[in-house]
């Protein structure tokens, strides 16, 4: 790239399209860069281009493999500084937040090495039956072809890293669609890509259009979608993907369970960062903390004097920031008609609750009902209900009553609410004395209900990417 100039990688190369548009920093709405966008045409040779790599990318030996993975993440640790201050820039994302996906798509590029020689199968005695004797199988699995992965703008380079990572590993081909709020990021890293000598055509990563993406996803000659984004977009485009293997990430609606026994200390602070960090624009973002009726008092006041006193509010590049700026303001003004909403309907607000361009106050509400928006609806915004329980059953019951099932968290000492919540809470993943924010990426990532199906997390999006072959040998 040169200046503020950013160009599609097609078929290992960047090249100018005719169309662009401009990316602006949420935070003072300067412009960050200016973007060549991908056209039916540029789209229509990465899909061959993909194709033509796959060929060479499914060749490719688990070492190959491990060793381009590396070089990527080798490139992202020599770019850090780079891809940290792109971050802050085009999504308003607070820097050490940022500092914080840097390192983390690093270790996703790396574990991704890991797992390309950790890729293995079975053999199987199949002499079980009479007629048997003297078979064999053997078990492999193989890369589906070409992968359309479509990312969100929360976690611009992280996110990129979890489609374009295993994909690698698994020897598939992919063309990439980088959110059109905040592509840069991805763009600095088909940079490093460009650099780690894999197969032209094996990685393709092209800013264009939703109406365009889409004409993507309903092409046959792409034989799986995984995408992270909105639950209404995401179950529009399975409607669309045909025949594909798809993979959805999609909303959340994240709770917190608060026992008598828990460790006030820790888990105060912790949900407060888990609920606001980023603006709240996490998908496993702390939305619903439900305290238990004995000790809901002490918690909220810990908790009001927290958002008061450590939550803070302003310039991304400020390393005591924790809530910037949403991604824009028509973001930041449909979660405060929310709250607006709610207050007519009979909630209190604790906290926050006013709008200032893209900044939207850390908000805390209570008296809340489960049918307001803010309660059942991801918000997607610094907003968070706090209510009282009597029973954990009842706790439970609570944060199952929403269509999201991403993660949940609980904060209890007792194995037998431990169990209970994992038998129980319909999520994709039950976080212990830590909020549902919890993620670290080996870890498999994924929910239920409208959270979408499948899941991320390197060796388990490896397994989404591939299906088993059987090869049987009579002796």
């Amino acid at each position: 790239m040169r200046g503020n100039l950013f160009k599609p990688f097609l078929h290992n190369e960047f090249i100018e399209t005719s169309a662009t548009f401009s990316v602006k920093n949420p935070y003072d709405g300067s412009i960050v860069g200016k973007v060549y966008r991908a056209t039916e045409r540029e789209l229509e040779q990465a899909v061959q281009s993909a194709r033509a790599g796959f060929q060479e990318m499914r060749k490719l030996s688990s070492y190959e493999r491990f060793f381009a993975l590396q070089k990527i993440g080798e490139g992202i640790g020599k770019r850090e500084q780079l891809l940290v201050e792109t971050i802050v820039r085009e999504g308003g994302k607070p820097i050490r937040f940022a500092r914080n996906e840097v390192s983390r798509a690093r270790l996703t590029f790396t574990w991704a090495a890991e797992e390309a020689r950790r890729l293995s199968g079975e053999f199987l005695p199949l002499d079980v039956a009479p007629q048997t004797r003297g078979y064999v199988g053997l078990t492999r699995r193989v890369p589906l072809g070409v992968v359309l992965g479509i990312a969100p703008f929360n976690f611009p380079l992280n996110l990129v890293a979890h489609k374009i990572a295993p994909s690698i590993a698994s020897g598939n081909a992919i063309i990439l669609k980088p959110a059109s709020q905040t592509p840069l990021t991805a763009l600095i890293l088909a940079e490093i890509i460009q650099e780690a000598g894999l197969p032209a055509g094996g990685v393709n990563i092209l800013p264009c259009s939703g109406k365009d993406a889409e004409m993507l996803v309903t092409d046959g000659r792409i034989q799986k979608l995984t995408f992270t984004g909105s639950a209404e977009v995401g179950w529009y485009l399975k409607s669309k993907a045909g025949k594909k293997h798809v993979t959805l990430e999609l909303g959340g609606n994240a709770a917190a369970i608060v026992e008598p026994d828990a460790d006030l200390e820790f888990a105060v602070p912790r949900l407060a960062l888990g609920a606001f960090a980023h603006a709240g624009q996490v998908c496993i973002s702390v939305q619903r903390i439900y305290v238990q009726k004995d000790i809901f008092q002490p918690f909220i006041t810990a908790f009001l004097e927290t958002v008061q006193h450590s939550m803070k509010m302003g310039d991304p590049f400020d390393e005591d920031t924790v809530v910037g700026p949403m991604i824009d303001e028509t973001a930041a003004a449909k979660a405060e008609s929310w709250i607006q909403d709610a207050r007519k309907q009979g909630a209190k607000i604790l906290a926050g609750g006013q709008r200032r361009g893209a900044f939207l106050e850390p908000t805390v509400l209570t008296h809340t009902r489960p049918e307001m928006k803010v309660v059942c609806e991801e918000v997607f915004a610094p907003v968070v209900i706090v209510e009282s329980y009597r029973e954990f059953t009842e706790a439970v019951k609570m944060v199952n009553h929403s269509h999201y099932g991403l993660q949940a968290a609980v904060f209890t000492r007792d194995i037998h609410k431990i169990k209970h919540a994992y038998d129980e809470l319909q999520v994709g993943g039950v976080i212990v004395n830590d909020y549902p924010t919890f993620r670290i990426d080996p870890m498999p990532y994924g929910g239920s209900k409208d959270s979408g199906f499948g899941r991320e997390g390197i060796r388990y999006a490896i397994e989404e990417m591939t299906e088993i072959r059987l090869l049987v040998v009579r002796f």
